[in-house]
């Protein structure tokens, strides 16, 4: 049969090259037309329906047109398709059978980035989005000393909640991260890591953890959690260094410039790491991602970006190529009992497989049920007013899967969805990062 007659795709998905550069990038004519075109095709297929809000925007636009078909949608109603898509990716890398190599050349993520790019061009944009997204600009101010016992608190009290919901557009009822002075940054200084890399199972055996905004000023405990783990397994540990947001955020804005001075910042930084015999890794997922795939996506000429992608690793990912090799310690010292922990899909796509399920399941004692559903958390989408209602009901299948299971923990390697799935449970206890119950089984 040829090619280009096949319903769907046989071949493994490949991805293009975002091609932000190209003449007709930034041309809203064009992309109409390419979102009219995709578009035909997601409602000839709905497959995708349950990943997120965006299909079922797209499919009710739809479905309530006159004609019931794409070209009864006002173009302008387009936006309110773009405005949920988060840029997770698992329609590209899960469900969609028409993405590269078919003919169709479905990248429905990369479309929608390129819709966020050109609304962000013209200027489309609200302060809020500007604000949220500014992680850097935002952690800088909020982890003053005084400041942040300041926010800490203003972020706990009703009537400052529901004044920032009024002026900024921010859920009074979301969830919004802790600010810590002693950032993880501050709590690692003069930290002297173990000397006794071993290489093995493809990796050097030193790591160098970009330790992200969020971890570093918002939940810097994992990150002393990431340093006790590996330590105790021979891998010398260091921070990378005073780095940058990694970009995701401003990525999800559409704001590319932004992402070229992170990569300007960040890159050759890592760089040097790399050339110095480190391997790489983040606790966050997303930043894990965006080094990993987004950046060679949008820079695929760039040789320092591949070099910094292919020293970049998961973290629990590294430990189990280390296990593999038979490096791995596993004198475990207490049972974690039954663990409910959520796969988060920026980990998903990066297609490594299961490990950190992998990992906590060789843990004595330890059952781990393993919940693969979007948190619908996003980093912004969970906290802005107009989509935290779509949030909640993402994040409650989950939920109830959690609460089902009656675990002894749970948790997600995103700590911003674990803590978005906290909020959803509501019965008190607090989401764990993975990294943290490893630490407890190894009762350091």
């Amino acid at each position: 049969m040829a090619t280009d007659k096949r319903e769907g795709n046989l071949d493994a998905p490949t991805r293009h090259p975002l091609g932000q550069d190209g003449p007709a990038f930034y041309d809203e004519n064009a992309l109409l037309a390419e979102m009219e075109r995709v578009f035909n095709i997601c409602h000839g297929c709905r497959r995708c329906v349950s990943l997120c809000h965006a299909f079922p925007t797209l499919f009710d636009l739809v479905d309530e047109s006159a004609t019931m078909e794409v070209d009864g949608v006002a173009k302008a109603d387009f936006a309110k398709v773009v405005d949920h898509c988060y840029l997770c990716d698992l329609c590209y890398m899960t469900k969609c059978p028409y993405v590269p190599p078919h003919p169709w050349n479905v990248d429905f993520p990369h479309l929608m980035l390129r819709a966020k790019a050109v609304r962000y061009q013209q200027g489309k944009v609200r302060l809020r989005d500007r604000i949220l997204t500014n992680t850097d600009m935002v952690g800088n101010l909020a982890g003053i000393p005084v400041v942040a016992g300041l926010v800490n608190a203003a972020n706990r009290y009703r009537p400052a909640r529901q004044a920032l919901q009024q002026v900024l557009g921010v859920h009074a009822d979301a969830q919004l991260p802790r600010y810590h002075s002693r950032t993880l940054q501050k709590r690692m200084r003069g930290h002297v890591t173990v000397d006794s890399a071993k290489p093995a199972g493809g990796t050097r055996g030193r790591v160098a953890l970009f330790a992200t905004c969020y971890m570093n000023r918002n939940e810097p405990g994992p990150g002393e959690d990431f340093f006790a783990v590996f330590e105790h397994n021979g891998i010398p540990v260091v921070l990378a260094g005073q780095e940058r947001c990694c970009g995701m955020p401003r990525l999800e804005l559409g704001d590319l410039e932004s992402i070229r001075k992170a990569r300007d910042r960040n890159v050759p930084m890592l760089v040097e790491l790399v050339d110095q015999g480190w391997d790489l890794t983040a606790l966050i997922p997303s930043c894990v991602l965006m080094f990993k795939n987004e950046l060679p996506l949008i820079f695929p000429d760039d040789e320092l970006v591949k070099k910094v992608a292919a020293a970049f690793y998961d973290p629990f990912e590294y430990l189990m190529l280390r296990h593999k090799a038979g490096l791995l310690r596993t004198d475990f010292k207490a049972p974690l009992g039954k663990v409910a922990y959520h796969a988060a899909c920026h980990q998903r796509v990066q297609n490594i497989g299961h490990k950190t399920f992998d990992l906590l399941s060789l843990v004595p004692g330890t059952t781990v049920e393993l919940i693969e559903r979007c948190s619908g958390h996003d980093g912004t989408y969970a906290v802005k007013t107009e989509t935290f209602p779509n949030a909640m009901k993402l994040v409650k299948p989950v939920a109830e899967r959690v609460k089902r299971s009656e675990p002894d923990h749970y948790g997600s390697d995103c700590v911003m969805a674990g803590h978005h799935i906290e909020h959803a449970v509501a019965d008190g206890r607090e989401a764990e990062h993975p990294i943290t119950l490893l630490r407890r089984a190894y009762g350091l």
